[in-house]
Formats: structure tokens, sequence, C-alpha cells
């Protein structure tokens, strides 16, 4: 019976953009919720497979554009699956795009696959760091790259068994954490032939994303000074860290005079070797982040002009070299509400006996008010949030200014655990980090099902997307400048 329902449902697939008017809405439900079924059934079934691949992430934890061995374990498990991949996209080693599939609509789905330095940590839920281990999945791309890949092939035996007709494109996009990966892709016209892109994250809850994220811009400020010794003879010095510590200053100050919702952040990459050596180079990397693009780019203009003043108060050169900007995200109603009730529908993640323990244990570490570890079985209604004075920032802002995007959260950690943590890390590695990833992709790839079997409703995003967009013509933050392929070295 069900092989007839599917023989029926091809035909009308196939001329569904002809025949929609023979095509009932209670037709159309069973259809969809038909393939649904089955597509939960394809990914309960990769379960433990995709499961050993997150945790090779896991432990391998590659940071941006040294995600050698992650990338090519996740283009091998498309290649067996029968996608064409595409390696080297972008001009980034580490990047791929695989594609199945013929003809319209296409389907794109996001994948990341980099770690974090310096967030070394145990699958346990005190903190505990690996000897050796200088990186760790804080951020869960370990999961966040697994999880797409997953949606992307069920969604490719659809296609390839005729139950939906299009093409499906999964993204592998490196080194998000600061190297702006999806940047690249889009500048590099990537996305041009995308109807929508759908896309995920690791969270400590389950919702799908309608707050917008911060636009940013990095770079990495150098200055270049004279040495000498630092208490002989002092005077024939330049000092390229008082140069640093100058623009630092000017930058604190500069704080009580920009709008409340900027956030700026520096840290000191180098700062001089020995003491009794006055520093001739230094070097400090700073972010730039506010909710509004153009305002990033006069903000951050305001920190070079405090570079330069820092070097010509302290007799040494400097120059700079953007890393990274990206682009705010350009939220889209129309497919959030398509995604919602897929997420209800997957629901949350069930924590057994001894997962609670676990949950409880770790929540002893966390700072400010514990939520209940029962949120991580809840799914959160939609919430559209217009501003943000807060959060961090993805290049996934770019791709929204492409194409409509659509993206969502899963419980993959401790309900309170804070993203780029140690707790975070320990639970990437658990049942609970890979339950949240599941339910991730099959959420993913019922949403594109929807987009797949009734094609008004990416004319719909398309019509709120031109809207939103307004007159925009994008132009990346970053510049013209290459991928900066040594920006963790």
């Amino acid at each position: 019976m069900l092989k007839k329902i599917f023989i029926y449902s091809c035909f009308y697939i196939s001329t569904f953009p002809i025949l929609h008017a023979q095509v009932t809405t209670a037709q159309i439900v069973n259809i969809v919720t038909l393939v649904k079924s089955e597509v939960g059934t394809i990914l309960d079934k990769a379960y433990q497979s995709d499961k050993q691949t997150t945790l090779a992430l896991w432990n391998w934890a590659e940071v941006g554009f040294k995600e050698n061995k992650s990338a090519q374990l996740h283009v091998q498990h498309l290649q067996d699956a029968g996608f064409k991949v595409e390696m080297g996209v972008g001009g980034m080693p580490t990047a791929f795009v695989a594609t199945y599939g013929t003809g319209k609509p296409v389907i794109g789905i996001l994948a990341e696959y980099d770690a974090l330095p310096g967030l070394s940590q145990t699958a346990n839920p005190e903190k505990s760091i690996i000897e050796g281990k200088l990186a760790g999945h804080g951020c869960g791309h370990d999961l966040f790259g697994t999880g797409s890949v997953a949606a992307g092939i069920a969604i490719k035996q659809l296609i390839a068994e005729g139950k939906l007709k299009g093409t499906i494109k999964v993204y592998g996009s490196p080194a998000e954490e600061g190297g702006g990966g999806k940047v690249y892709l889009v500048r590099a016209g990537l996305f041009n032939d995308v109807d929508a892109v759908i896309h995920w994250h690791p969270s400590n809850k389950n919702e799908v994303t309608m707050k917008s994220a911060l636009a940013y811009k990095s770079a990495k400020f150098r200055f270049y000074g004279i040495s000498a010794h630092a208490a002989a003879q002092p005077e024939q010095g330049r000092s390229a860290l008082d140069a640093v510590e100058a623009m630092d200053n000017m930058v604190n100050m500069m704080r009580e005079h920009i709008p409340q919702e900027t956030r700026i952040h520096y840290v000191i990459t180098n700062g001089g070797k020995a003491p009794n050596v006055v520093p001739d180079y230094a070097e400090v990397f700073y972010y730039v982040r506010h909710p509004k693009r153009d305002k990033v780019v006069e903000i951050f203009d305001r920190v070079v002009k405090a570079a330069e003043g820092a070097a010509l108060g302290t007799g040494t050169s400097m120059k700079f070299e953007v890393i990274d900007g990206t682009h705010d995200l350009l939220l889209n109603k129309t497919l959030a509400e398509v995604m919602q009730p897929n997420l209800e529908k997957v629901g949350g993640v069930i924590y057994t006996e001894q997962e609670k323990i676990f949950a409880k244990k770790m929540q002893t570490s966390f700072i400010g008010t514990i939520p209940s570890i029962d949120e991580a079985a809840k799914v959160f209604p939609i919430k559209i949030e217009t501003s943000t004075s807060g959060g961090g920032s993805t290049d996934v802002g770019d791709v929204s200014y492409m194409v409509p995007t659509v993206g969502l959260s899963t419980a993959t950690w401790v309900p309170g655990t804070p993203a780029h943590s140690w707790q975070a890390v320990a639970c990437g590695a658990t049942e609970i980090g890979s339950k949240g990833m599941l339910n991730a992709s099959k959420t993913m790839a019922m949403t594109a099902i929807d987009l797949y079997l009734q094609p008004a409703l990416i004319q719909k995003a398309k019509e709120e997307f031109q809207k939103q967009k307004g007159d925009y013509q994008y132009k990346a933050l970053l510049g013209d400048r290459l991928p900066a392929l040594t920006y963790r070295d």
C-alpha cells in the first residue's frame, strides 16, 4: 500500500507546477506526511554511524582552515552516498559543495566543522583537560557538520527513489569561528542558483532561529618599533607593545562614545618575548560587532584611527590585516513557520536517568540562574526579535543576504550551558549531544521536504526575502581579501 501511495505521490511531484489545481490539500498533506515518515526512518537507521562520525570530529578538534581530516570524512560519506563533490571551493582547501539531483528547486544545507583553540576538555561533567590537546568543539561544530551531512544524504535518498524532485546541495563551510568561510562561498557565487538554505546550530534549547546575529568585522593590528636594552639604553628603543597598549587605551575610552549595542573585544596575540628587551613587534587582534552592518564599518574605521594615533604617539609604524567580516542575519518568517511544526513534531531531547545525573552535576559549575534540565525536552515557540543587543555573529548572515535562509537550534548541551565553554565541549561527546543532533537532522530534512513538495512556499519566502533586503546590493565586509588561511597560526 505504501509503495502505491509513493507512486501516486511521484506522479504529482513530477507534474506539480502544471497540475497544481488537481492536487487537493488533503492529498498534499498525505504525501508530505508519508515522505517525512520515511526520512525519519532513514536518519534513525544512520544514527549509530553518524554518532561515530561526530566522535571522530570531536577527537580531532581541528581549528579553522585546518579541518583537513574532518572535511575529508564528510566528503567521503557524501561521495559514498552518490553526491558529486567539488573540494577546495572559494579558495579554501577544506571547503566543499556536494550536489545531487537536477532541476528546481535547489535546496542548500550548511555544514560547519571547525573547533575552537584553548578548549581542551574530556567528556566529563567537571572541568578536566586532555593533556596535549589544544582545541575543542566548544560551539558544537562536530555535531553541526555531521547532522547537516546526514540530513543531506537522507534527502538524496528520497530524490534517488523518485519521491522528491529537485537538487540538494550540502555546503562544507570551514572556519566559521572568525574565518568567515561562508563569505568566500557567497563571494564565489556558489549560492546563486539556490532557492532556499537550511542550517542549524547546537545549543542548550530547541527553537527556530528568529533572532538576528550581530554583524562584525575583525582585524589584526601589527606594530613595528625598534628593539633596545630596556635598562641600559631604553631611549634607543621604540616599543611596539606600548603602541598596542596605547591603542587599547584609546579604544576602551571610545566605548563611552559609541552605540550601546556595540561589542568590541581584543586579545594581545604578541607582546614581546622578554621584559628586558624593548619589543620591536607586537600584535593585537580585534573584533567589532553591532546589529547593523553599516555601523560596524563606521566603528571599525574609528578603531583603525586609534591604531594610527597609537603608532604616531609611540614612534612606531602600524599595518592592519582584515581577517573577517560578516553581515547580520536576515530573518525569513515564511521559512520559520514552515520549520516550526517540524521541530515540534520531532520534539526535544529526553534524558535517561544517568544523563540527568550528568546534567545536574554539570549545572553546579554554571553561574547565574540555572534552568530546569527538563527544558531539553521542550520546544520553544517562535519568538521574533527585531533588534539584537547581544549574542554572537555568524557567516550565515552573508548567505541570508543572497537567498532565503532558515535555521534552528537543538538542545545538544545541558540547559544553561554557555557556548564556547568546556561544558559545551564535554556534552558534544555524549549521547545528550548526539540525540540533539539527530533531532536537528530530522527537522532540517522535513523542512526541505515541505519545500520540495510545496513550491508555493519557496515563492512566498522569496517575496519576503526581496522585501526584507530591499535595494541593498551585497558587498562583503571583509573586502576582496583572499581567505585568511593562517589566521589560527
